[in-house]
């Protein structure tokens, strides 16, 4: 159907439409009676509609009212797993990795600003000229960025990145070739080991999927409290207590920050403590946490390498005091981080654990890192375009955190199975 075509169906149709009635009607009523006005309508106005244009236009019609409108089958399509909207006519979607542009679009951006005001006010939040950004989270668990003009230049902009319906273990992450299988035993052993872990990476590196399947190893019997700006974490235990930030209402105030929550979180006797992306002045107060018993806590942030993601963490901690000298700083980091995960998206769209690295001590003002397993890509590349590459071990050392901890927890024996504990560098796996 043409869009002006639509266009002029739709409007005369919503002219029509009773808000009242309509919420109090099923899908399925609202279809039989969506179908009979576009007939009517049809009619009147002399254009030809086939039955497959006409259950085209109703099933466009129900997205649009109790939906996302265009967005409704992307988000049913369970291959998305990004969806990004710059203005009404352009629509990206990423699958398997790689980014391409959608059939979808919207009539105009009238259609998108309103899609984009419904999902804010669906989880209590706003989005206007007074404040033209947004973090949400829809029904699914989905997260959702909005910018609206006058801060979109090009026309409101919405960034969805989709709920997976199941977990991913770190059995399955080995089996889908992100790491070996070694690198998932080692993994499952630190979790289970209550070490503080750091995941780095890039935007949809996968941080959240990794830091989902680590929590699949923690003890039932452990009391969880996590801390997100959006919620995203499915943790499976029991005992858990899911705590996301607020903004500032209308007036400015009543923003609850993730620095508050994580300050209130050390109130209510947690086991662990997770944050979902360190980005601030919370990093402090979480390294705090992780030096004063807190042992098994777990955090994500942007960087490109595990070096880099200790530097960050020494920004965000000068963010929240600057009474500290350096060294200082650094002294609490290291006896608070025991392992960086590195993850990586690659050009070819999958993701790789680059680097599992361990924080070992500080030596006059340098932090030493022993990298227990990375990923070294072969310069050759496949005829499909796939990345090749090993992933490589140099050992575990016996001053090991990891192999300490796995000797207190019984679990020295899994540990040295996985790989042979200070042996010189050698292949554990190979990605095709």
């Amino acid at each position: 159907m043409e869009m002006s075509v639509y266009a002029k169906l739709r409007l005369q149709i919503f002219d029509a439409l009773e808000l009242e009635v309509v919420n109090s009607l099923t899908k399925e009523q609202l279809g039989r009676q969506l179908s009979g006005a576009i007939d009517l309508l049809a009619e009147r106005l002399s254009l030809p509609l086939t039955e497959m244009l006409r259950a085209e236009f109703v099933t466009s019609l129900i997205d649009e009212i109790h939906g996302l409108g265009p967005l409704q089958s992307l988000m049913d399509d369970d291959g998305i797993s990004d969806i990004m909207i710059n203005g009404w006519s352009q629509i990206y979607i990423e699958r398997n990795g790689l980014v391409e542009r959608s059939m979808a679009s919207f009539i105009d951006e009238q259609q998108l600003l309103q899609i984009a005001k419904r999902i804010a006010n669906r989880v209590g939040r706003r989005v206007d000229e007074s404040q033209p950004t947004c973090d949400a989270r829809l029904a699914d668990g989905s997260r959702v960025n909005i910018v609206i003009p006058p801060v979109a230049l090009d026309g409101t902009s919405i960034s969805i990145r989709k709920f997976k319906k199941s977990s991913l273990g770190l059995d399955n992450l080995a089996e889908l070739g992100a790491m070996s299988p070694e690198m998932a035993e080692l993994l499952m052993i630190a979790a289970r080991c209550r070490l503080n872990i750091l995941i780095s990476g890039g935007t949809g590196s996968g941080k959240t999927t990794m830091m989902n399947a680590l929590s699949q190893y923690i003890s039932e019997n452990e009391r969880i409290v996590s801390i997100e700006d959006a919620a995203e974490l499915k943790l499976q235990q029991p005992h858990v207590v899911r705590l996301e930030t607020r903004t500032a209402g209308i007036e400015g105030n009543g923003a609850i920050t993730q620095r508050d929550l994580v300050i209130n979180s050390l109130r209510m006797r947690p086991d662990r403590i997770i944050v979902g992306e360190c980005r601030g002045s919370e990093a402090f107060e979480m390294l705090q946490a992780m030096n004063t018993g807190h042992d098994g806590s777990m955090s994500t942030l942007h960087a490109n390498t595990p070096r880099d993601a200790l530097a960050r963490v020494e920004s965000m901690v000068m963010m929240a005091t600057n009474n500290l000298p350096l060294e200082a700083i650094r002294r609490t980091i290291v006896s608070a981080v025991d392992l960086v995960i590195q993850i990586s998206r690659l050009h070819d769209g999958s993701r790789k654990v680059m680097s599992i690295t361990e924080v070992v001590s500080l030596e006059g003002c340098n932090v030493v890192l022993e990298e227990i397993f990375r990923f070294q890509p072969n310069m050759s590349q496949s005829q499909s375009g796939k990345v090749n590459g090993n992933f490589i071990t140099a050992g575990l050392m016996q001053r090991s955190i990891l192999m300490e901890k796995a000797r207190f927890f019984g679990l020295e024996d899994k540990l040295s199975a996985a790989f042979r504990v200070g042996e010189p560098e050698f292949k554990v796996g190979e990605q095709a």
